[in-house]
């Protein structure tokens, strides 16, 4: 059978995409290493799958060129992804900040897909090896098998316990297309000894307000055998460079706390009146770090100033991160200069695509990053179809 496009990569965005161009007509040929389709979905979300936000928008998205992103996320919204899942029939609800998650299982999503594909005539093969790409004649071959068009949709290297690697920037290379640095992104990061006075309280999360890079995000930070994690950490590490502190806010409005306690309880230790609002084993290695020992009554309010500064800007400096192994996603990836915004196409290989993860959009913790899959699926998909 001849093909009028191969995809790479059956995930979120291989999928999308196969089942997009296979509904419009063309006559796909989907691959994969694996043995099953779609297995960061079916992990992710706590094997739930936050499969969107409600509050998608372009400026929840990392890029070397932060327009890329709105011409797919404006012509494939949430919403439209949403009307798939409730045609399917598919349970959902939102837990916080606007996450959607299946009621059931992730595998209803990763079904909900497939059915998508063989609706569109979509032939499907995984557990295929050797997937080296020629291109002659204006023909992609791969396989064993030859196309006019490529979709490249295997991803990033993060998360390689599940098969994950570079392939997608291998084949960038081998076409001459332009990289920005990939690097760990969504991922806990590792404290150097200075810090490890917080190992003690390992296991113990905080509502936090975390800041690196410019960004601030407002949830959980977890204190680690290692270093910090949560979502707060995990959203700021994206933005964050080797060498720069991660600064957190552990408890706002610090200075009035601290003086309302010093007037309720004046014998009372700083410990004492850190664990009215922290952890009782956050509010002592707290305590331990700011270093009064008096009663709070005792306490002048220049010291308490000093000690609001600590609570309200607590500053690590990070020795790394837990790497691909832990990250949830890969930051950078192929230029965005050298793809069409509106196709996915690169500019300078015409017939090849690059979709999902394997470029350099990334977005924020809490299902951004399967609506780049989808909306970038969805745009090379149109895109083969009209082509044809």
């Amino acid at each position: 059978m001849s093909y009028d496009v191969i995809i790479l990569g059956a995930g979120g965005a291989g999928l999308m995409a196969a089942a997009t161009a296979g509904q419009a007509g063309a006559r796909v040929l989907l691959l994969d290493h694996a043995e099953r389709a779609g297995k960061k979905i079916l992990i992710s979300g706590g094997g739930r799958c936050n499969f969107t936000n409600l509050g998608i928008e372009p400026g929840c998205y990392l890029s070397e060129n932060p327009h890329f992103a709105k011409s797919a996320l404006s012509r494939y919204t949430q919403w439209d992804f949403i009307e798939m899942v409730e045609r399917h029939g598919i349970a959902w609800h939102e837990k916080t900040l606007g996450q959607l998650f299946c009621d059931g299982s992730a595998r209803q999503i990763v079904a909900m897909l497939e059915a998508e594909c063989a609706k569109g005539g979509v032939e499907t093969r995984l557990g295929v090896s050797g997937t080296a790409v020629r291109h002659r004649e204006g023909r992609f071959e791969v396989a064993g098998e030859a196309a006019p068009r490529l979709i490249v949709a295997t991803g990033g290297p993060s998360i390689p316990k599940m098969g994950a690697s570079g392939r997608a920037y291998e084949i960038a290379a081998q076409f001459g297309l332009e990289m920005v640095a990939p690097r760990p992104a969504l991922v806990p990061f590792t404290l150097p000894e200075a810090d490890r006075l917080f190992t003690t309280i390992s296991g113990v999360a905080v509502p936090s307000v975390a800041t690196a890079g410019g960004a601030s995000f407002e949830e959980a930070t977890l204190f680690t055998h290692r270093g910090l994690s949560g979502p707060a950490i995990l959203q700021v590490s994206s933005y964050w460079r080797a060498g720069e502190a991660v600064r957190l806010n552990l408890l706002p409005g610090a200075l009035e706390r601290l003086k309302a306690a010093r007037a309720k309880a004046p014998r009372a230790g700083l410990k004492a009146a850190l664990a009215e609002h922290l952890p009782g084993r956050l509010a002592e290695a707290l305590a331990e770090r700011i270093g009064f020992a008096r009663e709070m009554g005792n306490v002048p309010d220049a010291e308490l100033e000093r000690a609001a500064g600590v609570l309200e800007g607590l500053e690590f400096y990070p020795d790394g991160t837990e790497g691909y192994a832990k990250a949830e996603v890969t930051a950078g990836g192929v230029s965005t200069a050298e793809l069409s915004s509106k196709t996915m196409e690169a500019k300078t290989v015409p017939g090849l695509y690059f979709i999902g993860e394997a470029v350099d959009v990334t977005g924020w913790l809490g299902g951004y990053n399967f609506q780049w899959a989808w909306a970038s699926g969805v745009a090379a998909g149109k895109a083969v179809a009209e082509g044809l």
